[in-house]
C-alpha cells in the first residue's frame, strides 16, 4: 500500500491507495490560517504536524491497513509559501502563505530585474511567493532570517520533519521566483543579487526519486515503520494532475472552486520577460505545465450570492431564469484583486450599467457571467503561449450545477468534459511514492487506472454572450483608475 499526504492551506488529508489505483482510506484534520495583520496569512508549522499525525493515523483506520503494510509515502502541499527553520527543522517563525499579501512593495525589485533576468524565472512576480516573501522578511526581520538554516516550502519541511534531511524539489522551486526555468535549477546568481544567502536553499531532487527515510521518531508518532521511504513530492497543483491523469501537451482542465485555474501540461518552459500566465514545473520527469490563475470565481459569486439573500438553489433558478447576457449590466468579480491577465492585486469589483428594469436576478445573472467571462479571459491568455485548447476538462467542487456548466461552455465556447478525481493531490503524492520504488511502472499507468470522463457539455455559443464578453473586456481598462 502507498501513503499519500497532501499539506494544504487549511488542512492536511492522508490517502491509503494500492498500486493499482483504489483508494483505501482516506482521513483530513484542519488547522488555523493566522492574520495577525489585516493582508497577512501564516500558519504554525507545528499545527501542520500535530494535524498530520491525526489524519495518516484515521487514514490508515479507515483503510483496515496497518503501518505496517505501508510500502512507501509521498507528498504534496499547498505552493509559493516559505517556511524558516533551523537546521533540524525546528521553525524560526510563522510559515508565511501563498495568500500572503505583505510583499506588494518588494514586488518592485523583481519587476526592476533585466529583461533577460526575468526571462529565466517566466513568471509574472506576485505576493505569498517565495522570493518575494523572503525580501520582506530581509527588510523587516533580519536577526530571525539570519538565524534560519533552511527556507523551504511548505510540503518540504513537512518532509524534513519525516525524514530528517532537507531537500527541494522542481515543481516547488519553479514557483518561488528564484529558479531559472531554462536551466531546470535554482538561479544562484539571482539569489545572490537579491542579497539572500544561497545556502539557505536546499538540494533538488526529483519529484519520484526518494528523498529520506521515516526517522525512528516520526515513525512512531504516525504509527509508521522506521526506514519507510519517502519521495520526494510536488506541489499540489501537479500533484493533482498526475492524479487526475493530465500528463500529455494538449490536454487542458479547468478547475473552478474559491479561484479558478486553467492548466496545459507542455514539453518545454515558456521564456518570457514579460509574461501573465505562470510556469513551472510539473511532477513528471522534464515535464511543464502552462497555468492561468484567476483569484475570483467562487470567492466572488459566495459573497454575490450572500450580498443578494440567496440560498445557492434559489440563486441559480432565478438567475437562470433571467436574460442572457444580463439585460446590459456587467459585473467585474475583481473583488480581491487579479492574476491573470491583469496581475494587479488592487483591482476591484464593480456592476456596471444598473438600470431601474434590472432585478436580484439579473445582479446574480451578471456575476454568474462575469465569473465566466473571466474564465475566458485566462483562457486567451494561456492560447496566446500557444496552448491549444480545443476540448476542456471540467473538475473542482465549483463546476456541478448543470446550467452553471452550460454557461461556462457557452462563454468559453468549447465542449467541457467533467471529470472527477476527488483528493486528486493526496492520490498524486501516492502515486508518487508508487513511482518512486517501482511500485506503479509510469504515470501513464496510473492515469488507465483512474474511471473514464464523464458528460460532455456541448457549447451553443450567441451573439448575445459575445456582445457582453466585449462589454466586459472594455470595462476593466477604463476603470482601473477608478480603484484606491
Amino acid at each position: 500500500m502507498l501513503l499519500g499526504i497532501d499539506l494544504g492551506t487549511g488542512s492536511v488529508k492522508a490517502l491509503v491507495l494500492t498500486p493499482a489505483g483504489r483508494v483505501l482510506g482516506e482521513a483530513a484534520r484542519s488547522y488555523p490560517v493566522n492574520a495577525p495583520r489585516p493582508g497577512w496569512a501564516q500558519s504554525d508549522p507545528g499545527a501542520w504536524w500535530d494535524a498530520t499525525v491525526e489524519a495518516v493515523h484515521a487514514a490508515l483506520q479507515a483503510a483496515g491497513c496497518p503501518g505496517a503494510g505501508i510500502q512507501a509515502l509521498g507528498l504534496s502541499g499547498q505552493m509559493h509559501g516559505v517556511v524558516p527553520c533551523a537546521a533540524d527543522g525546528a521553525p524560526t517563525r510563522s510559515a508565511i502563505l501563498w495568500a500572503d499579501g505583505r510583499s506588494d512593495q518588494e514586488l518592485e525589485r523583481f519587476r526592476r530585474l533585466a529583461p533577460e533576468q526575468r526571462a529565466r524565472l517566466g513568471n509574472p512576480p506576485a505576493t505569498g511567493m517565495a522570493g518575494p516573501s523572503l525580501l520582506w522578511l530581509q527588510a523587516h526581520e533580519p536577526a530571525g532570517l539570519a538565524a534560519a538554516a533552511w527556507m523551504l516550502q511548505p510540503k518540504d519541511w513537512l518532509r524534513l520533519r519525516l525524514t530528517g534531511e532537507a531537500a527541494a524539489e522542481p515543481s516547488d522551486a519553479s514557483a518561488t521566483l528564484l529558479y531559472d526555468l531554462s536551466a531546470d535549477a535554482w538561479d544562484f546568481a539571482l539569489i545572490e543579487d537579491l542579497g539572500l544567502n544561497p545556502a539557505w536553499f536546499a538540494p533538488l531532487t526529483p519529484s519520484q526519486s526518494i528523498a529520506g527515510e521515516l526517522t525512528a521518531q516520526a515513525a512512531t508518532a504516525l504509527g509508521l515503520t522506521p526506514g519507510l521511504r519517502v519521495a520526494a513530492g510536488a506541489g499540489d497543483t501537479p500533484a493533482a494532475m498526475l492524479g487526475s491523469g493530465l500528463l500529455a501537451p494538449g490536454s487542458v482542465q479547468l478547475s473552478v472552486g474559491t479561484g479558478a485555474q486553467i492548466v496545459a501540461p507542455r514539453e518545454t518552459p515558456v521564456l518570457d520577460a514579460d509574461p501573465v500566465t505562470h510556469c513551472y514545473r510539473s511532477a513528471t520527469p522534464r515535464g511543464w505545465y502552462s497555468m492561468a490563475a484567476m483569484q475570483n470565481a467562487g470567492l466572488a459569486l459566495e459573497w454575490v450570492r450572500r450580498v443578494l439573500g440567496y440560498s445557492w438553489d434559489d440563486a441559480y433558478r432565478e438567475a437562470f431564469g433571467a436574460p442572457e447576457g444580463s439585460a446590459g449590466l456587467t459585473f467585474l468579480p475583481y473583488l480581491s484583486g487579479e492574476r491573470t491577465p491583469h496581475l494587479n492585486p488592487h483591482a476591484r469589483g464593480a456592476w456596471v450599467g444598473l438600470g431601474l428594469h434590472h432585478d436580484r436576478a439579473a445582479l446574480m445573472r451578471a456575476a454568474l457571467e462575469g465569473v465566466a467571462f473571466t474564465l475566458r479571459d485566462g483562457l486567451a491568455a494561456l492560447q496566446a503561449t500557444g496552448v491549444k485548447a480545443r476540448v476542456l476538462r471540467l473538475a473542482g467542487g465549483g463546476t456541478t450545477q448543470p446550467l452553471w456548466r452550460q454557461l461556462m461552455a457557452d462563454v468559453l465556447e468549447r465542449p467541457l468534459v467533467a471529470t472527477s478525481t476527488p483528493s486528486a493531490s493526496a492520490r498524486g503524492a501516492a502515486v508518487l511514492a508508487g513511482l518512486a520504488i517501482g511500485a506503479i511502472a509510469s504515470p501513464q499507468s496510473s492515469a488507465e487506472a483512474l474511471s473514464a470522463p464523464g458528460p460532455v457539455v456541448e457549447p451553443h455559443p450567441s451573439e448575445t454572450l459575445r456582445d457582453a464578453y466585449a462589454r466586459f473586456t472594455s470595462l476593466y481598462p477604463r476603470l482601473e483608475g477608478a480603484n484606491p
